[in-house]
């Protein structure tokens, strides 16, 4: 599963003022229903822990860099975004985990669904028995 995991090139308008990057449906896999950010994260502390039963999301680090540790319940894959127009695109039944972010990092989240504390498997053991 994590095998399918893509890493995705978001439009850019390249412009000698500045770039821009942006997003919208057409762009997205799915249709965008919420955008959150995370910032000021220590870098010896970690985000996520958890997966989702419906929800998509696309990871963007809009400033500075973190670590994505995805596990699919078999195996574990790490990645490094430090790119402003790079996505990470995190199919639903993935555990993710957020870390070692540098200082000023900023990390964007679009999701496929609005808030649904019911949607989140926040125990990792809990996540291990819906894969057998």
């Amino acid at each position: 599963m994590l095998d399918n995991i893509q890493l995705i090139d978001l439009p850019v308008i390249e412009d000698v003022r500045g770039n821009l990057a942006f997003l919208q449906n057409d762009v997205l896999p799915f249709e965008l229903k919420r955008v959150y950010y995370l910032f000021d994260v220590p870098s010896n502390a970690y985000r996520g822990g958890h997966s989702h039963i419906d929800q998509q999301s696309i990871v963007i680090a809009l400033s500075g860099s973190f670590e994505v540790v995805l596990d699919d319940g078999f195996k574990r894959k790490s990645f490094f975004l430090n790119k402003p127009n790079i996505g990470l695109l995190i199919p639903t039944g993935i555990w993710r985990e957020l870390q070692n972010f540098s200082s000023g990092a900023v990390c964007l989240a679009v999701a496929s669904d609005v808030f649904i504390e019911e949607d989140y498997i926040r125990d990792y053991n809990a996540f291990l028995a819906t894969k057998k």
